[in-house]
């Protein structure tokens, strides 16, 4: 489980990060960073829409990404801004193959 210190909460923040932050896209999801020179833990947000699936679907998805970020939080540089984007076929991918993919485009992206 992510701390609240290390979750993006508010939309301006969310818009920042999908605007000017460097996209890594694969199959099941688009990850967002931007960094920053503040001392401060990273943080991660997540966008599961509606085109993903019904409520069960979309929370399955996002508590598995929640999972795969708090595993990789230890190599994310601080100061780090992650929001990431689950695609429809996030729906049907399993955890291995989301926390390949996340890893991944954090270790090309946002790597401590």
């Amino acid at each position: 489980m992510l701390a609240r210190g290390n979750r993006i909460t508010r939309g301006a923040e969310y818009k920042t990060v999908v605007r000017r932050g460097v996209r890594c896209a694969a199959p099941h999801t688009v990850t967002y960073v931007t960094t920053s020179t503040e001392d401060r833990p990273p943080r991660f947000g997540f966008i599961v829409s509606k085109q993903v699936g019904g409520a069960v679907v979309r929370n399955t998805v996002r508590r598995r990404l929640k999972a795969v970020c708090a595993q990789a939080m230890y190599d994310v540089r601080p100061g780090a801004d992650v929001v990431i984007r689950a695609l429809p076929s996030a729906a049907t991918a399993d955890f291995a193959q989301l926390r390949d993919e996340v890893t991944r485009c954090l270790a090309r992206r946002a790597a401590a």
